[in-house]
């Protein structure tokens, strides 16, 4: 499988309940295609400086957003593969940068400061490290992804992200994916990836179905949680998530 390292899209977000999902599913199955990646946990740590600028910068922007995260699919281990990523967004179409590389050495750079990788991309994200300071692990944000590619358009995604959780401690990937909830159980994000116009079947069966776009942030979400108090303690464990997500 080959891995994508950058990408120029426009995002589309939604929040769907198990009904809602099902019945979008029913009318438009015929057209979708597993992902790659298919069904899978996924994890990032969030970067940030110590008052939380990076983020305060994204809820407070307009036309300009930008996150640095580390990601990871499942729990990993020192040597298994995860992606720094720079994320922005400028006028509603998204741009995300990554390298891949092995836990241990996104650690090393961490620590040191020096780069794992050459290339452009890595300069990138190095850069953007040195202007925030060398923002450190912030917030952990993990959920099960479930994603899907359009039979007539190689480039567009549709993705389903459930039980989306946070936590603010043990902020390291190799802790797993455990956290507090971040939606009400049984709804899921929705997210449509393209390069542009959304293929018209999808559009109209949005519009029969009544689903709206909303404005969701995961990351967001759990910082404007954490000014009022303290995410609680890790509710969700991974077992437990995978047990409610294979019954959608």
């Amino acid at each position: 499988m080959e891995t994508t390292y950058t990408f120029q899209r426009i995002e589309r977000k939604y929040l769907v309940d198990e009904v809602t999902k099902k019945r979008l599913l029913h009318r438009i199955g015929d057209r979708l295609l597993p992902d790659a990646f298919g069904r899978s946990t996924i994890c990032s740590v969030y970067l940030d400086t110590p008052d939380h600028r990076i983020i305060r910068n994204s809820l407070d922007a307009g036309a300009y957003k930008e996150k640095l995260r580390l990601r990871s699919y499942g729990t990993p281990g020192p040597q298994d593969t995860v992606f720094l990523e720079l994320k922005k967004k400028f006028q509603g179409v998204v741009y995300k940068r990554r390298v891949s590389l092995p836990l241990k050495d996104a650690l090393q750079y961490f620590s040191t400061g020096q780069k794992p990788v050459t290339g452009q991309i890595m300069d990138e994200i190095h850069y953007a490290m040195l202007f925030y300071g060398w923002p450190a692990p912030a917030m952990v944000i993990s959920y099960e992804r479930e994603a899907y590619g359009w039979a007539d358009d190689p480039a567009f995604r549709l993705t389903f992200d459930a039980a989306p959780r946070a936590r603010s401690t043990a902020l390291r990937l190799e802790k797993g994916s455990a956290g507090s909830p971040l939606l009400p159980e049984g709804m899921a994000l929705m997210e449509l990836k393209s390069g542009g116009a959304m293929p018209l079947p999808l559009s109209h069966a949005l519009n029969e179905l009544g689903i709206a776009p909303a404005s969701f942030s995961k990351y967001g979400t759990a910082y404007t949680w954490s000014l009022a108090a303290r995410l609680p303690q890790p509710t969700i464990s991974t077992k437990g998530v995978l047990e409610h997500v294979s019954n959608l």
